[in-house]
């Protein structure tokens, strides 16, 4: 696994018995500084890996960028100083296309952002209520719910980074007429794992994202709300609960937001006429 994940010694505690000492495996989590033309613009903590697809998808859903031909290029180089630093592919720095305005931060956003909480530093709400070039609105897809009960089992079955260490979170691209998977990402981060699979869509050119579903391991927030819209996601499905704000952006916005999607069942926050619901007799 590389730098994905870390061995380290621990001493494992059973109730009743002698503690014992054993070798655990931790996901991985390392600062990435995201530079534009060599001027840095955001710090994220990640799990190292597709990290050309987080920086990609980091500046769709803030709105510099939406089409592949706007992201020209990427490149790891040394840390903080001179060039003569010594790589440690924690910094990557982005080229944008002839002609594509780099981001201007202002003092409405803090552009650091940890790995479990990607919306921590925003001013306020105005501040990232960024306009997506995408209307998701008028997306006429329409998925089963009985399909879409599926998708997180599928999620999971396909974690490998998970089954060693237990402390990633995933997000998923499914085709919502056929239930094919497209793409999934792991991370320490919720919102890094989106953006790694939005940044894989706009690099194979993909965006907008039609016709999808996104599903996420973890809780619907605020943020992966925004980071859908800006991709042109129209439904959004998450094993654990919404926030309040992702409810009102999501509907706000035309967005499909499932909850709770366990086992058989799921809830609906939004945009219900996009799911399909079998009766059985």
């Amino acid at each position: 696994m590389g730098r994905i994940t870390v061995r380290r010694a621990v001493i494992r505690v059973t109730a009743g018995r002698e503690p014992t000492r054993r070798i655990d495996t931790l996901a991985a989590e390392e600062p990435l500084e995201i530079r534009i033309a060599g001027t840095p613009l955001a710090v994220t903590m990640r799990t190292p890996g597709h990290d050309v697809e987080l920086a990609a998808g980091f500046l769709v859903s803030e709105g510099v960028i939406a089409k592949a031909d706007e992201f020209y290029s990427a490149i790891h180089c040394g840390g903080p100083g001179t060039g003569g630093e010594i790589n440690d592919y924690n910094v990557l720095d982005v080229a944008l296309a002839p002609g594509v305005r780099p981001p201007t931060p202002t003092v409405t956003r803090n552009f650091y952002t940890t790995s479990s909480c990607g919306i921590c530093g925003k001013a306020s709400i105005d501040a990232v209520r960024t306009v997506s070039r995408f209307e998701v609105r008028e997306d006429p897809v329409v998925v089963s719910a009985e399909q879409v009960a599926s998708f997180p089992e599928r999620l999971r079955a396909e974690q490998s980074v998970f089954d060693k260490t237990g402390g990633l979170h995933a997000a998923a691209l499914f085709d919502a007429a056929t239930g094919e998977l497209l793409v999934l990402r792991e991370d320490v981060g919720r919102h890094n794992a989106v953006d790694k699979v939005v940044g894989w869509a706009l690099l194979q050119r993909r965006l907008p994202l039609r016709g999808v579903v996104l599903q996420v391991s973890g809780r619907a927030s605020f943020e992966l709300v925004q980071k859908a819209v800006t991709a042109g996601i129209p439904v959004l499905s998450a094993v654990s609960a919404p926030s309040s704000l992702a409810a009102e952006l999501a509907d706000e916005a035309g967005l499909t937001l499932l909850g709770f999607v366990r086992g058989d069942r799921l809830n609906i926050y939004s945009q219900p006429h996009r799911v399909r619901q079998e009766v059985r007799t």
